[in-house]
This record gives structure tokens, sequence and C-alpha cells, in this order.
């Protein structure tokens, strides 16, 4: 065992070298920026040193006249003056004394060289500014500059395509910072024109190289998680290899579409794997069995200002129809047949034999849809790659039968406004599956730790629990937060918390007035890694509790004020008003014995 121990101390040392090593080359490349120009405007600056030497020597040896008419040569100082202001268009005039013929003719002459020489420099100059290479350089030290003066915790973002962006947005509104990598130098431009609430670094480049992975801050003390969403599943494999091997203690969370890649990043660490068309069907099996836990889980994984979705009821039993057997098909096709339910499978390209159950054909063929039988299926799902062929099909399908319960797969964000009209009953966009996921993994683990146990206490308990939701915070989720009753972040509260008899009910009145609620619910109670969620207002708190909680954003500012001041406290939990002030509090008993 210490052989082990001290063989894996240092497989880390040698990776944290690994990674200190990469950060180092990526730095220097990223300061190369002036030796780029210095080379690139060598010539140019030779030309102009030339000519400035010529005309400067020119204008000492050449002889002039004094007021007197007596023989008089410039020094190199005056010499030099003369040529900066005549060269630079400033002139200021012959000085010290009129010029000879001679030396007006030489004046002239290096005018003339002097335009020659700043017009080769300024030309150079400028395409050196539009020179890919010199671009990428100074974005390369602009980005690293900035990465750099971070000094809270981010996230380093892979992939900035529409998943990137809304979880980007996700995580701005909570005051959260991040870094963002992605091949698409118009993606990384278009960061200046979001509104975000801090500056947010951007860098045009292949996150699959480990150096440049390492300059974005994968290597910087404040990263503290790092997330693959790029559209090429390789390249989140390179970033989930790169961030297990130089940064093991630093959670991962990566995009995939396949099983057989999510196999692959989990022999490196434990990365959290995000496959939307397998969401899609777990969360289809958890609207059939309880609509209710479903709603509830849709609504919290939106975030902040996400609308209470409609409580859908999908059929239970009776025979569905998917078509296309992709990624989605598969998965979904999987998903309903573990429910028991008949599942009948149109693809118009099936790889290999085709199974049981399935028809090859094209769904735009009448005689496909007629073998489809759609006048006595229960559930249809449109799932293709092709945003125009799910359309129609889900058009096709709703003159069919009506009464079918339809779910369609949105490929490209501009089809969105053409979804919403169709008003399917369950819609899969990808990106947002994920953003939502990744959401709630990284917002809070308490929330992610909610959703994946709040199915288990049944559709009746969520139904409940919403209710109780919407009667607080209305149908828009307002805020989400959490808190631990630790003397760091809750000052006024150990001495109550020590009586044995804190109960949730009581801390989260109005301190204004304790005769009314707070507008927030707990959602979750942690206590030594055992979690109870919805605890009801008798609950009894304890010293180290981690609390979930959702409500107005003025509760939150409320309950921090019962956290750190003990008279605020005081007045919640008994009622009792105490002095706040020195003064008050010693006269404030003397006061009272004054009273009959």
């Amino acid at each position: 065992m210490a052989l082990k121990s001290l063989f894996r101390r240092n497989e880390q040392r040698r990776s944290r070298r690994e990674a200190l090593r990469l950060a180092a080359a990526s730095a220097a490349q990223a300061s190369a920026t002036i030796f780029l120009i210095m080379r690139r405007m060598r010539a140019p600056l030779i030309v102009l040193i030339g000519i400035f030497a010529v005309t400067v020597l020119g204008l000492t040896l050449i002889p002039g006249q004094d007021a007197d008419g007596r023989p008089w040569r410039m020094g190199f100082f005056d010499a030099f003056y003369v040529m900066s202001y005549t060269a630079s268009t400033i002139g200021f005039g012959e000085i010290p004394y009129p010029f000879t013929y001679s030396q007006r003719m030489w004046v002239t002459i290096s005018i003339y060289l002097t335009v020659i020489g700043w017009a080769y420099a300024i030309g150079s100059l400028l395409a050196l500014l539009q020179d890919r290479a010199f671009r990428q350089a100074l974005a390369l030290q602009h980005f690293t500059r900035k990465v750099a003066r971070l000094r809270e915790p981010f996230l380093l973002i892979a992939g900035y395509g529409q998943t990137g962006q809304l979880l980007g947005h996700s995580i701005d509104a909570l005051g959260r910072r991040f870094v963002v990598l992605d091949l698409s130098a118009e993606r990384i431009d278009g960061l200046e024109l979001d509104s975000y609430n801090a500056d947010v670094p951007g860098l045009a480049a292949d996150a699959r190289d480990p150096g440049l992975l390492s300059v974005a801050g994968l290597d910087h003390p404040c990263c503290e998680a790092v997330v693959a969403l790029t559209d090429d599943e390789e390249a989140n494999l390179a970033v989930v290899m790169a961030a297990a091997l130089l940064r093991p203690e630093v959670s991962v969370v990566a995009r995939v579409t396949t099983r057989t890649l999510a196999e692959r990043m989990q022999a490196f660490g434990n990365p959290s794997t995000v496959n939307p068309f397998d969401r899609f069907g777990d969360h289809l099996r958890l609207a059939l069995k309880a609509p209710a836990s479903y709603q509830l889980l849709t609504w919290l994984q939106s975030g902040p200002g996400g609308t209470l979705p409609t409580r859908g009821l999908p059929p239970r039993s009776g025979r569905w129809v998917v078509f296309g057997y992709g990624r989605l098909g598969r998965e979904l096709t999987r998903d309903l047949r573990a429910e028991g339910l008949e599942v009948t499978v149109v693809e118009p390209r099936p790889d290999g034999a085709p199974e049981a159950a399935m028809i090859v054909g094209d769904g735009s063929d009448p005689w496909v849809m007629a073998q489809a039988d759609l006048d006595r299926a229960v559930g249809f799902v449109a799932g293709t790659d092709n945003d125009t062929t799910n359309l129609s099909l889900v058009a096709a399908a709703r003159r069919s039968n009506p009464s079918l319960f339809i779910g369609a797969r949105q490929n490209r964000p501009a089809s969105a406004p053409l979804f919403a009209a169709m008003d399917v009953d369950a819609l899969l966009v990808p990106a947002e599956v994920i953003a939502h996921e990744v959401y709630a993994q990284l917002s809070t683990p308490l929330l992610w730790r909610f959703l994946r146990e709040m199915p288990a206490h049944g559709d009746a308990w969520a139904a409940q629990l919403t209710d109780r939701l919407t009667s607080v915070c209305g149908t828009q989720l307002q805020a989400l937060w959490k808190l631990r009753l630790t003397p760091e972040e809750a000052p006024a509260l150990p001495a109550w918390l020590a009586g044995g008899n804190a109960r949730l009910g009581q801390l989260l009145r109005n301190p204004e007035d304790r005769d009314e609620p707070l507008h927030a619910v707990a959602l979750l109670v942690v206590r030594d890694g055992q979690a109870t969620l919805a605890p009801d207002d008798d609950f009894v708190l304890a010293p180290g509790d981690e609390l979930l909680l959702a409500g107005w954003a003025a509760a939150r500012r409320a309950l921090g004020t019962i956290l750190f001041v003990d008279a605020v406290r005081e007045y919640v939990v008994t009622g009792r008003r105490v002095p706040t002030s020195w003064i008050w509090r010693k006269l404030g008993p003397a006061v009272r014995t004054e009273v009959p």
C-alpha cells in the first residue's frame, strides 16, 4: 500500500510538472507578439533608420552661414532635430540660421526620401495588422492576460455553440465567471456582443491542444470545472483526457452522443457525461410513469427565470411509432420497450439487416405511412436529423390521428418558431437538454442531488411540492441558492442551533413581520451525507446542515439578514425585539424595570 501511495504521488507530481511545462510553453508563445512585430518590421525600420542617418549626416557636412555671413556647420543634435520635424511634416522652419541653397537642396532630397521611407513602413505595418498569424498571436496574448488576472472560481467551457451559449448565460445569471475556447472565430467575436455581467475571456483555438487548455485556465488555481461541449466528440474526449491527466482534482462534464465514447471517457477518471438522446428517453420514461415528477424536474433544470411547463399526460399503454433509427431512435426505442410498450420503427436506410417491427422506407411515402398504421398508435416520435422532415412527419401524423401523443427532435435553432407553432407534446432540443443538465450539475451539487433522488419519492409527492413552489414563487422560478449553517456563513445561528430545537419553519419567517413566512421553500437538507427532500416546517436543524432553497430574491436577502444579525434572528425565532446598539442594550434593562 505504501508503494502504491508513493507511486500515486509521483504520478501526480509528474502530471503537475507536465501541466506547468505546457503552460510555460504556451505563455512563451503568447508573449512572442513583440518578436513577431520586430521580425516583420525589421526591413522597414532599417530603411527608416538608414534614411534618417544619411540625411542627418548630410546636414552636418553641408556648410551653412551664420547671421554675419561666416561659415557655420550644424551639429548632430541640431541636424537630428531639424530632420525630425521635417520628416514628420511638422515644419518649424530653418533654424538656427536661414539655410543656404545647398542645405535647402539637401533638405528637399531628404523630404522625398523620408516620405518613401514612411510609406514603406506604414504599408508594412498595415499588412502586419491584417496578417492572420499576428492577429492570432495578439489575441492569444490578450486572452492569456485576461485569464491570469482571474481571482475567483471559474468554469472552462470548450465549445461555444448553442449549448455553450445557453450554459454561459445561465452561469452568468448566477454571478459566476467562465472562460471559452472554440474553433469558430465568429462565435468568439460574438462574446463581445452578448450581454454578460462580467467580461468573458474567449479564444478561437482548438481545444484538443493541452497547451491551449493550460493557457485557458486548466492549470489555474481558480478553475473549478471543465465542460467539453464541442460538436466533435473526439475533441471532447481529448479535453476529458487532458483534464484527467493534468488536473485530476477538477470536475469534468462532457457532451457525448454514443455509449461507446462515453465508455472511453470513463477510462479517464470519472467524468460526468451527458447524452441528450439518452436523457430524452429517460425523461420520456419518467413522463410516462410520473408526469408531475417530470414537470418538476424540467422546471428546476431550466434555472432561475424558467416558467413552469405544462404537465403532460403521455399514454402509458399502446403502440408507439418512431421515425428514424439513428442515435435518438435507438435510445428511445430501447427505453420505450423497457417500459413494456410496443414500438414500430420506420427507417429509410437501416444499418445492417432490419430488426423486428421495423418498416424500411421513406416517411414521405404514403405506403410507408399506411404500413405504420398511425390510426391505431398512441404515440409518435419524429426523430430524424432533418428539421424539415420532422415537421412534415408531425403534420402528416397529426392529420392521420389527431389524438396521437407527438414528440419531435429539433436540430437547428432557426427551426424553433416552426416547432413552437406545431405545438408538439414533447420536443427534444439536444442543446437545451445538455445545457440544462450541465447547469444542474455545476450550479450547485445540491440541486443535482435533489433532481436525482426526487423521482423515488413518487408522483403525488412531486405534485404536492410543485403546488408549494407555485404558491410561494408563482409559475416562474425566481431564485435557487444554497446555504450552510456554519459559524462562517450563519454567525447568528450557532447558539440557537445548539439548543436542539431549531425548527426550519422558525427560520423562514419575514424579519419585518414574523407572522408572515418568507417566500422560500427548502428543497433539500443534507446532514452527514444523508439527504432529506422537501422538509416540512417542523424539521429540526443542526449545525453544519446544508440547505437548498427556492424562492424570491428578496427572500434570499432577508434570510441573509437573519443569518448574520443576532437581533433579527432573535425576533423571527421568539418574537422578542432585542436592542441592537450598545447604548440601547445598556439602557434597555433599566428602562424595562421602570415600566409598571
